[in-house]
């Protein structure tokens, strides 16, 4: 039988590695085409080794071995290989967007770990697809979870999306200890290991706005009809309830590697010894409990922003991803992360964002705007 080519882009981050010990354990299905990564280049190259892969991209132009590929656009090269059938986009921020275009026009799979890819471009996703024949397909455990309930089932047939969020490290902080939080706070998220951007959205919420859009996008559901429930114990990845009332939910361990693994094999599911089994006493009881809106003032920007469309998905997408380098910088509080991005939606209320040039435009502004609240 012969295997299906992945590439990872994104090798050296959480959401990489991860897709690394999925796919040592599943040699006789799929064998790695292509790795790239932004920085790293130590990691990359024992990830080299390890895989073999025929082709290797580092973003940064410094370090690496002299046959590799170097600079941006070795994203695309490695996703539209003809070795290559899935691209799994774990690229962190809007730098994904142009590879997902470029590999679902080729017609391949895209096991989708970006989120901003959607958000920043979600008419433009959809399209490319359509014209190109390819397939998105979640990585996220929240949306690999609307997709296992759904089952098939058309948007039709479904009343509400119920995505969970852990609530982050501040789940029980008053909204001043909030504003006075500093990066260490906010790094130690109680349930997931993930990287540092994305530790930090968990903790302003912004993740979950993302997530909303993305899920609008994914499922063509309205946005009224999508929410947001916080869980701590992560083990309940997200609820579908259907128009008869009927609600099913996807449980299981919190380890990236089940949507990682899900992605790879959608609609089939295979025998992975990697992800342990759940056990209902042991990680009861499972509790869940209203968002506090005004304390995390980053979720209601970013559903907003989905709701008005044009380019403020983009503008908020940027200027968080901005806003949260300003805070890991110490330039601004972390309170100071939901104001910039309201201050940038603000400003660019109103921008086009039909063409892709529009959106890079509406990025760039977004970016330059927040740099100047911090200073930067």
């Amino acid at each position: 039988m012969s295997t299906r080519g992945v590439a990872i882009l994104g090798s050296t981050g959480s959401i990489g590695t991860t897709a690394l010990r999925v796919l040592a354990r599943q040699r006789e299905r799929f064998h790695v085409a292509a790795l790239t990564a932004f920085a790293n280049a130590a990691l990359l190259e024992e990830q080299a080794a390890q895989t073999r892969a025929p082709y290797v991209g580092l973003v940064s132009p410094e370090g690496g071995v002299g046959s590799w590929a170097r600079g941006a656009s070795c994203l695309v090269e490695a996703s539209t290989r003809d070795d290559v059938d899935i691209v799994l986009n774990a690229v962190v921020g809007s730098a994904g967007l142009d590879a997902t275009l470029a590999a679902l026009g080729a017609g391949k799979r895209v096991a989708l770990a970006n989120k901003e890819t959607l958000v920043m471009g979600g008419e433009l996703v959809a399209r490319a697809a359509r014209a190109g024949g390819g397939e998105l397909v979640p990585v996220d455990s929240e949306h690999s979870a609307i997709l296992q309930c759904l089952a098939g089932r058309s948007g039709g047939d479904v009343r509400r999306l119920v995505i969970t969020a852990s609530g982050g490290p501040f789940r029980d902080w008053s909204r001043e200890r909030i504003e006075r939080a500093t990066v260490d706070d906010a790094l130690q998220h109680p349930t997931w290991r993930m990287g540092r951007k994305i530790t930090i959205d968990s903790a302003t919420l912004a993740n979950k706005a993302l997530e909303v859009i993305e899920a609008h996008y994914l499922f063509g559901v309205p946005y009224e009809r999508i929410e947001v429930v916080v869980h701590p114990q992560s083990v309940v990845h997200s609820f579908v309830e259907f128009v008869d009332g009927s609600v099913i939910a996807q449980m299981g361990v919190p380890s990236m590697e089940l949507p990682v693994l899900y992605a790879l094999t959608h609609p089939e599911r295979v025998h992975d010894a990697g992800v342990p089994p759940y056990d209902p006493t042991e990680l009861s009881p499972l509790t869940f409990e209203r968002v506090r809106w005004e304390d995390f003032p980053a979720l209601q920007l970013g559903v907003e922003a989905g709701r008005r469309g044009g380019a403020q998905p983009a503008v908020y997408n940027a200027a968080n991803e901005q806003a949260v380098a300003s805070f890991l910088d110490g330039r601004i509080p972390f309170g100071g992360i939901s104001r910039a991005i309201a201050s940038a939606l603000e400003a660019l209320r109103g921008a086009p964002g039909d063409t892709l040039d529009a959106l890079r435009a509406a990025d760039q502004a977004a970016r330059a705007h927040v740099k100047e609240i911090a200073g930067c």
